[in-house]
């Protein structure tokens, strides 16, 4: 008879121990460790291909073919994968529970049953009565779409093999739990082992599957981040749940761009797609107030136009706050202090509030000129120009550094009506725009500060 132990499995990272410990060692979070116990004489492992004896092949000699993609009938998720579904993926969709996630793959699974693709939809967390009613709200009603309430990855195997799918929906794979690992379901050990069972089906039988994942507190997809490194395709469903718009953004992808982005609005009827990002971020702006700034930023191939907002205000205490919204928090005290050494902007005793208005997040170099000149708009108490749009990175010494893909960014810019580009000289130098926008190029912040809040 198989001998049993225990051990000790961090639910946050997957650190294993011998002995409970009260903190982890590896991922530094308190009460994680959860005891689960390990059959000394366990199943082998079945990975990809493990049926067959492969032999190594020189890569000269391995013959490809371009993958025929399935194309849903939403151009923004098509785009976010990297132009549709490819066959024998298996894509990992987090957010935050209630942001929509079950409403987009139902839409998506009721499109292509309706090009008379077969798909299974398994839901762990719901009766098949309670889809059944959301499938109503979102007229999701297809011959071709089955619906499965199950949470025991082994029926739901035979299930796969006697329907034979053409894509596969898992809603969630935190519910999913094989009798072979006695831990519960959720656990480290359940959630790497229901993944890799459902890697193997995907490969082999060549259907694409998506899994929903449940995120922790920190936005994060909870459980190691070896569920993250093991899919193909890692896609964030952001938003407010007291907003309308939804981004879904593509932060791992092995068949396209990574950082793509797709921005959605939460109907009755369910999700429909925002295809100009842009109109929505500005359409409320305010034009004529200090600290407003527009940047173009890049998500993935698209440039999208977003305002920057910034709020300086003497401070009550001995310490000024430095708060940020949508950017690294960081950044705003190395721009503030660029702004004091080399502009002479004294803020040492300013609360500086930064936001991105709209709930879009950047992280790109390239915002830093737009957030340095609304602080020191709202700082001056002097507006930008209403149609100026920003776009450099700005150095430590006060230089403004060249950024990529700035011919897109401006006529971007130019179509929607912005009549002066402020960018870095060595881009203006080589830039050639067809649209009615002056390019003006800065080699310095003192330059920007001249050409945007001089009268």
């Amino acid at each position: 008879m198989a001998k049993s132990k225990t051990r000790f499995v961090c639910q946050e990272c997957g650190y294993e121990s011998a002995k409970w410990m009260g903190k982890c060692p590896s991922c530094q979070q308190w009460n994680t460790l959860v005891e689960e116990m390990v059959m000394t004489s366990s199943p082998k492992h079945t990975g990809i291909g493990s049926n067959t004896s492969q032999k190594p092949e020189k890569i000269t000699s391995i013959e490809t073919k371009e993958e025929t993609r399935i194309l849903t009938q939403m151009p923004e998720f098509n785009r976010v994968l990297g132009g549709g579904v490819v066959p024998g993926s298996l894509v990992l969709i987090g957010g935050d529970p209630g942001i929509g996630k079950s409403t987009l793959l139902l839409q998506i699974s009721q499109q292509l049953a309706d090009k008379k693709v077969t798909v299974l939809y398994i839901s762990g967390e719901e009766s098949t009565r309670q889809t059944k009613l959301r499938a109503d709200r979102l007229g999701a009603m297809s011959d071709e779409l089955y619906v499965l309430s199950e949470t025991n990855l082994n029926l739901i195997k035979a299930q796969i093999e006697q329907l034979s799918p053409d894509f596969i929906v898992i809603d969630s794979i935190q519910t999913i739990f094989k009798d072979e690992v006695t831990s519960a379901p959720g656990s480290v050990s359940q959630v790497r082992e229901c993944t890799s069972e459902l890697m193997r089906i995907a490969k082999t039988k060549h259907v694409p599957i998506f899994i929903v994942g449940h995120v922790t507190k920190e936005g994060a997809i909870a459980g190691p981040r070896m569920l993250e490194h093991m899919v193909d395709v890692v896609l964030y469903f952001e938003g407010e749940r007291h907003h309308s718009f939804r981004i879904l953004r593509g932060v791992k992808n092995r068949f396209g761009s990574t950082n793509e982005m797709g921005i959605f609005e939460m109907k009755e009827e369910g999700l429909k797609e925002v295809l100009n990002p842009s109109e929505i971020f500005l359409e409320e702006r305010s034009e004529g107030v200090a600290g407003s700034c527009v940047v173009a930023s890049m998500e993935g191939t698209r440039p999208v136009l977003v305002e920057i907002q910034s709020l300086i205000s003497p401070t009550s205490f001995g310490n000024p706050r430095r708060m940020a919204t949508g950017i690294d928090h960081n950044r705003v005290p190395l721009l503030m202090a660029v702004l004091e050494k080399r502009v002479g902007l004294m803020m040492q005793n300013q609360d500086a509030y930064v936001k991105v208005a709209g709930g879009v997040k950047l992280d790109e170099p390239a915002i830093d000129l737009a957030v340095a000149i609304s602080i020191a708009s709202s700082f001056k108490n002097k507006p930008c120009r209403a149609h100026d749009v920003l776009i450099g990175e700005v150095g430590l010494t006060g230089e403004i550094r060249r950024v990529s893909r700035m011919e897109q960014r401006v006529q971007e810019a130019a179509k929607l009506g912005f009549k002066r580009a402020i960018i870095p000289k060595r881009n203006a130098d080589d830039l050639v725009i067809k649209g009615d926008i002056e390019v003006i190029g800065v080699e310095s912040i003192q330059q920007a500060l001249k050409a945007t809040l001089s009268d």
